[in-house]
């Protein structure tokens, strides 16, 4: 259970694994960031692959730890492990391939809207519900995934959109049954992989480097706004309705 790693050949694969549900605790999200960044550093690594046990592949963040602790300590280390696990697969000196099955919500948006490419099982749904539970973030990773007004639209009604429906988008590169996820992604990882590994590193600084979008100034910014509706009693009243099942 946690964050395991695992090398096949010149891929690293990343495995997260938080039962039941993958909302992962604030330690979580820092030893995510550091196995992709000890990855990306690794000359050995050619690409990483950021996979998931269990259920789904990530449903945000674990908000009974936050409700459990005293004072916002849990939420300031919520917020800067999300900004430390998303930055970490931005900033990735090689490509990371994400591979997505079940349900991928809240931060796991914020994962695979920082990915180079997407893998998807059929059975995968993405959706950012933080409006429901007090909070905003993750809509600069959407906005990574379909256009400007259906981003809109699903922030503000909390809704999900299909893997299907993404790939129809351009954002899925390929949906495959669940049991084929895995294969799927490691092919796609082997194909780059074997390029010149100094040609990869180079062309995802330049991606990065030609990107339209500041992703760490604007997730940041949302993430001000999270802090504000906790100091206001909203975020508080909106987890504990989540937790209660109303």
């Amino acid at each position: 259970m946690g964050i395991i790693t695992k090398r096949a050949g010149h891929v690293e694969v990343v495995t997260v694994d938080f039962p039941p549900v993958n909302a992962l605790p604030v330690q979580g999200w820092f030893d995510l960031a550091d196995a992709i960044r000890r990855a990306g550093r690794d000359p050995d690594v050619h690409v990483v692959v950021l996979r998931a046990e269990g259920r789904g592949f990530n449903a945000g963040v674990d908000i009974k730890e936050i409700q459990r602790s005293e004072g916002y300590d849990a939420l300031v280390g919520a917020n800067r492990g999300c900004y430390a696990a998303f930055g970490a697969v931005y900033d990735c000196e090689v490509p990371v391939v994400a591979a997505v099955h079940g349900f991928c919500l809240g931060g796991g948006i914020g994962l695979v809207g920082n990915a180079d490419v997407i893998v998807a099982a059929d059975d995968a749904t993405f959706g950012v519900p933080e409006v429901e539970r007090g909070a905003l973030g993750a809509a600069t990773h959407l906005a990574r995934l379909v256009p400007q007004h259906l981003m809109r639209t699903l922030y503000f009604t909390a809704r999900t959109i299909t893997a299907a429906e993404l790939h129809a988008h351009g954002s899925v590169y390929q949906v495959v049954p669940r049991a084929q996820l895995d294969d799927a992604a490691m092919a796609v990882a082997a194909d780059i992989a074997k390029k010149d590994p100094r040609v990869i590193r180079a062309a995802k600084e330049a991606l990065n480097g030609i990107d339209t979008q500041q992703v760490h100034r604007s997730y940041r910014f949302e993430q001000g706004f999270t802090f504000e509706l906790n100091l206001l009693g909203a975020s508080d009243e909106a987890r504990e309705e989540f937790l209660n099942g109303r």
